[in-house]
C-alpha cells in the first residue's frame, strides 16, 4: 500500500516472541510482528491485545488491502455488515475488501488476537493515530476518519436500530 516498501528478504525471517513495534492506540494495543519493511510489502502480522469494554474499531471498510482476524484468547464482538457475532479462541473472520467489519471486547476479560493484512501498508496508518495523539490530538471519529482515508478506508454507518455500542 505505500510506496516506499524495501524488497522481501532472500531468507526467511524468523521472529523471537520479543520482536515487534508496538504501537498502543485508543486503549488497543498493537504488537506488529511483521510490517511491510519485513516483507516487501506484501503482508503484515499483528497481535492485539484490549480489556474488557474496549471499542477496537467502528464499522468501516477498507478498499485497499483484507483484514483477517484470528482470535487467540477471550472473546471479540464482531460486526460482520449485517450485525455482530461473537467469537472466541479458533475463530477467524475474514474482512477482504468492500466489507464492513469492526470489533470490540464486550467480554468480561481482556482479549488478545491475531491481525493479518494484505497487502501490507495499514500499519502506517496505526503509527499515524498514535504520532498524532502523542502530540496531543485527541482521538475523535473526524480524526480516525482523515487517518482513514488516507489508507484507503472509510466509515461504515450503522442503522441505529442495529447499533449495539458499548
Amino acid at each position: 500500500m505505500t510506496d516506499d516498501q524495501s524488497p522481501a528478504p532472500d531468507a526467511p525471517l524468523l521472529r523471537g516472541p520479543e520482536d515487534g513495534e508496538l504501537i498502543d492506540v485508543a486503549g488497543v494495543a498493537h504488537f506488529f510482528r511483521l510490517t511491510g519493511e519485513h516483507t516487501g510489502g506484501r503482508f503484515a502480522c499483528e497481535e492485539f491485545s484490549l480489556a474488557p469494554g474496549t471499542m477496537g474499531a467502528r464499522p468501516h471498510v477498507h478498499d485497499g488491502h483484507d483484514e483477517y482476524f484470528y482470535v487467540l484468547e477471550g472473546e471479540l464482538t464482531l460486526h460482520t455488515g449485517d450485525g455482530e457475532v461473537t467469537a472466541g479462541p479458533g475463530h477467524l473472520l475474514a474482512a477482504t475488501r468492500g466489507t464492513p467489519h469492526g470489533f470490540r471486547n464486550a467480554g468480561p476479560v481482556p482479549a488478545r488476537a491475531l491481525c493479518l493484512y494484505t497487502p501490507a501498508g495499514y500499519e502506517n496508518y496505526f503509527r499515524d493515530v498514535h504520532a498524532a495523539v502523542s502530540a496531543g490530538a485527541e482521538v475523535t471519529d473526524e480524526l480516525l476518519a482523515e487517518f482513514r482515508s488516507r489508507y484507503r478506508t472509510r466509515s461504515h454507518q450503522v442503522p441505529s436500530e442495529g447499533r449495539q455500542d458499548p
